[in-house]
């Protein structure tokens, strides 16, 4: 079982990670933004699906619906943005014009 959510949470960082990416790209589109601000408002509302005064059901639809919803919106990302940020978030070096930048060093 803590290899399963071990692999989930590894998943979420990433997807997490992809998204902060998009959102920063300077073509990123408006709905990808309205997105975000609704998903971290969704998780710092007290409103929610299923009240969080719930003691454990509460919890887990916040922990379902926020990875479920960060993966809807890469998956509706335009292919050059999310490239762009699944490149960013392996930590590769791109411009945002989706070209890997070169560095040279010399000594």
């Amino acid at each position: 079982m803590w290899k399963r959510i071990a692999v989930v949470w590894t998943l979420v960082k990433v997807d997490a990670r992809v998204l902060w990416y998009a959102l920063q790209h300077p073509q990123s589109p408006r709905w990808l933004k309205a997105g975000a601000i609704g998903m971290v408002a969704y998780l710092l509302s007290p409103i929610d699906l299923i009240p969080d005064v719930i003691p454990v059901i509460g919890v887990v639809d916040d922990l379902v619906l926020i990875p479920l919803a960060m993966r809807w919106l890469i998956k509706r990302l335009p292919a050059a943005i999310r490239d762009y940020a699944e490149r960013r978030a392996r930590g590769e070096s791109v411009d945002p014009a989706g070209k890997p930048s070169v560095v040279r060093v010399v000594d």
